[in-house]
């Protein structure tokens, strides 16, 4: 609504109601234009009165950056049940006073809570809040809330009161009218529920993170048509029947679909697809009607299926008559909906495949709506839901978080933020009297969740789509890997800059690097650089082995690749490390026992890394020290674009490793690591880790159980004891590969291809480092 539309008379202003930050929501605030504020003649701090179909109060903040010129009014979802109004309608605001309040109670405002605590630290929760009797508000940790004049900022983060955001309802106020709790309110709680005037506990928007563009669709498909079914019929036209929501698991599609009907006021009739079975003839198909006959009777009304693979799959793929005679039945029901009926049919499934074809048309499920793993801006709206009532540390910084949590789906995230508030509890199990009736006060008061709590609690929490092939990432940073600063700067270039500024490849419109092979001898630190590369990208990393992606059963092997790849997408960033890949992908047509199946796998290889679907954020690393057997159409660029040499340290990096190798070893003053570096010449990574460890048992074998360091002896006997995997052949060897491998991929030919004579000349010219081909004798 544009400035000059402003409704103002008699001291009221007009507003537009919309939705508040996830990270606001509780805090009791609402949003105003500068043009209302300044018809109202309020400031940030001052109260306001909201009236919609009922009235609740609230302090004024300044409007979002976004939002300068639009008469809006951004409240939170308790605000908006609380003035029974819904995000588009209409609210007049007016200023008001609070008064402080001598006493007021709460009660918790879900039937099945009991609440024991002491009302003091409630009393600092909601210090300064304006209330009035029949409210739900609910309780906040320690949040930080960035541009915050400093005392309101002391008011939203007063002490809290709970490890989880607790909504309470305002059963009285004295005096009555809007109030404010000050130092004198006695401030008294409920154990027992007791009813507000509004339906608020009830999920709404504020709980579903990371959606806005799913929530924005789902109230054009259901909110409309309930709310404005004359709008349909005046442009003459069928209002939709059903929205069909699919995504991976523990994305909130079940959640969603509560908010939505909260939000809409529509009744809620939920079908959980296995409840609906019965062992009776005809007695499932009974069930189903009379759900959409209790819907009809209650109008406006969403029926909700969840898991609707369960009850409703394909017909063909199915032997029981009973599943092939429900599915008949829904699709009866659908087609019977009236064009004029107010019922919307909602259905979730993460195997959207596995729904019979009939259902998913136009008529039926009008709309599909993918709910996808969220992203950064998503994961972080779903961690301020979680760590809502959290007492959070002052070092907690969200936006790490949502970093670092790549793939993470909102299960996911309540999961992290479930750990990590046992961590805080672990914490403080010491100074807890377990015979004892309740917490001590003060051990509740010191009671916080710290950085380090969630950063032990990422480690036990991995991104479910990963549960199957997640491998834990060893604390190795770049800094950590010695003598391969060649190879880390490619990586680093080639795997890191992509993955974390993707921006800057679009702006100079080049693609990222898909792929990149390690080669080099044994022991060199190839698998290292992959696993440090993903940790420094702050990416997911999947790795695999070629023994694990073959399989005798034809076809399994690609399908093993495909669904690799299917899940690398979904938690995207991600790095898929392909170990010993030459046994994988040998070269086609070179023979070999069974040609056929890796001459497939090949094939599937190539079409996931340069096919149809693209790979948005993630590069595969192969690591091989057979660089020459691998299909030479997976070296040319577009597939692995870079080809990294990881050969033996120089003088200088033997140094480095030894020192990482040895950091944790009591050494003796007669050690001289860069002695020892000078030494082993040609020496691997595996190959000087093998000279300190020998170092440490010839010690253990001189001194037995009395050993307290490792001397300089003890290493020279080590060294005597040690040799260099690489030889100067294979260094030679390598550094002649190094040149052709590239050019193996640029004159790479179909099999069977015979080259032309006419050709012969001009192929000795241009590639004479390649044999001449046998020419075919017919």
């Amino acid at each position: 609504m544009a400035d000059a539309d402003t409704a103002v008379e008699n001291d009221t202003v007009k507003l537009q109601v919309a939705n508040a930050k996830q990270e606001e929501s509780g805090s009791g605030m609402a949003r105003i234009s500068k043009s209302a504020m300044r018809a109202l003649g309020v400031t940030e701090g001052d109260v306001i009165e909201i009236s919609g179909k009922a009235t609740t109060p609230a302090r004024v903040r300044a409007p979002y950056p976004d939002d300068e010129g639009l008469e809006v009014i951004r409240l939170d979802g308790l605000q908006r049940s609380n003035a029974e109004a819904r995000s588009g309608d209409h609210v007049i605001v007016r200023k008001v006073e609070s008064r402080p309040a001598t006493r007021v109670v709460f009660a918790p405002a879900q039937r099945e809570m009991k609440l024991q605590g002491p009302a003091e630290a409630l009393k600092r929760n909601f210090f300064q809040r304006p209330l009035v009797a029949g409210d739900l508000v609910a309780t906040r940790g320690r949040q930080p809330v960035s541009n915050m004049p400093p005392e309101l900022a002391r008011m939203v983060n007063a002490p809290a009161f709970a490890l989880t955001e607790i909504r309470l309802s305002v059963v009285s106020t004295t005096p009555r009218g809007i109030v404010h709790i000050d130092e004198n309110t006695e401030v008294e709680l409920k154990a027992e529920f007791a009813e507000a005037h509004t339906p608020g506990a009830a999920i709404n928007y504020d709980d579903v993170g990371g959606m806005e563009d799913t929530i924005q669709q789902l109230r054009e498909m259901v909110e409309l048509p309930l709310r404005y079914p004359e709008l349909f019929t005046r442009l003459g036209v069928d209002p939709p029947k059903g929205v069909l929501l699919h995504g991976p698991p523990g994305t909130g599609k079940t959640r969603l679909a509560q908010a939505v009907a909260n939000e809409s006021e529509a009744a809620f009739f939920t079908i959980n697809g296995p409840e609906i079975m019965g062992s009776a003839y005809g007695e499932s198909e009974k069930r189903l009607r009379d759900v959409f006959e209790e819907a009809a009777r209650s109008q406006p009304a969403i029926v909700f299926i969840d898991e609707i693979d369960s009850i409703a799959p394909k017909r063909d793929r199915v032997q029981g008559e009973a599943e092939k005679r429900l599915v008949a039945q829904l699709l009866t029901l659908m087609d019977g909906l009236s064009s004029r009926a107010n019922i919307v049919v909602i259905a979730a499934t993460n195997r959207p495949d596995a729904v019979d074809e009939a259902l998913r048309r136009p008529g039926r499920f009008d709309r599909e709506i993918v709910i996808g793993v969220p992203d950064e801006k998503g994961r972080r709206e779903i961690l301020s839901i979680h760590t809502r009532g959290m007492p959070l540390g002052e070092k907690v910084n969200l936006d790490e978080l949502a970093r670092s949590t790549h793939g993470f789906v909102g299960a996911d995230i309540a999961a992290l933020a479930r750990e990590a508030a046992i961590e805080a509890v672990r914490r403080i199990m010491p100074e807890l009297d377990l015979e004892a009736q309740s917490i001590p006060e003060d051990v509740l008061e010191s009671l916080e969740v710290t950085r380090e709590d969630f950063l032990e609690a990422l480690k036990r929490v991995s991104p479910s789509a990963m549960r199957e092939v997640m491998v834990q990432v060893p604390q190795v940073g770049w800094s950590d890997i010695g003598g391969l600063d060649d190879a880390t700067d490619r990586l680093r270039e080639t795997v890191e800059l992509p993955l974390k500024e993707p921006e800057s490849f679009h702006r100079l419109g080049i693609r990222p690097a898909k792929g990149v092979l390690l080669y080099g001898p044994p022991g060199t630190g190839k698998t290292l650089l992959a696993k440090a590369a993903a940790r420094e990208a702050e990416a997911n990393f999947i790795s695999m082995k070629s023994s694990d992606l073959l399989s005798k059963w034809y076809g399994e092997s690609e399908q093993q690749i495909a669904r690799m790849f299917a899940r690398a997408r979904a938690v995207a960033p991600c790095i898929v490390f392909i170990d010993e890949i030459d046994s994988l992908v040998p070269a086609r047509g070179s023979g070999g026992s069974e040609p056929q199946v890796t001459a497939r796998v090949v094939n599937t290889l190539l079409a996931e890394m340069d096919g149809m679907e693209e790979l948005q954020s993630v590069v595969v690393v192969g690591a091989t020290n057979r660089p020459t057997l691998v299909d030479p159409a997976l070296l040319r660029p577009g597939r692995f674009d870079e080809l990294v040499y990881v050969g033996a340290p120089d003088e200088e990096g033997r140094a480095h490793i030894l020192k990482i190798h040895t950091e944790k070893m009591p050494l003796a003053d007669d050690v001289d690591l860069a002695s020892v570096a000078k030494k082993t010449a040609r020496f691997t990574g595996a190959d000087l880790e093998d000279v300190v460890r020998r170092a440490g048992l010839i010690a253990i074998r001189k001194n037995g159980s009395d050993v307290s360091e490792v001397t300089g002896q003890d290493f020279a006997a080590a060294l005597d004891d040690s040799r260099a995997t690489v030889t100067r052949d294979m260094e030679k060897e390598y550094a002649k590969m190094k040149g052709e491998l590239k050019k193996r991929a640029a004159a790479v030919r179909p099999i069977g291809f015979v080259w032309p004579d006419t050709l012969e000349s001009d192929r000795e010219e241009k590639h004479p480092e390649l044999p001449a081909p046998e020419m075919d004798e017919k």
